[in-house]
């Protein structure tokens, strides 16, 4: 008898690699759209493919980054910070 370490497969490293990847980008989406890391973190973690979808469907927040800057990056807008600053001094 002989003991096999390696009986995982690489499917399942797959899989693996698949879950943890949708948390990652669970988690990116969420600090994005303005609601923290812990959401996204938490979607991506337990839902995996779905939780990305989840977040995907998500309407962002109005003071976003996603919002302001677009969904990948700075997109030549204002930052967070000055549309905050812009809104409070328009006043209600």
């Amino acid at each position: 008898m002989s003991l096999v370490i390696a009986a995982i497969g690489a499917k399942a490293l797959y899989l693996l690699y698949g879950w943890l990847a949708s948390a990652i980008i669970a988690n990116y989406l969420s600090e994005r759209k303005g609601y923290g890391s812990r959401l996204g973190l938490a979607l991506g973690l337990l839902l995996s493919v779905v939780g990305v979808i989840v977040m995907l469907l998500i309407p962002a927040r109005q003071d976003s980054r996603w919002k302001l800057q677009g969904p990948f990056g700075s997109g030549g807008g204002k930052t967070v910070a000055e549309a905050r600053a812009d809104r409070e001094a328009e006043g209600p």
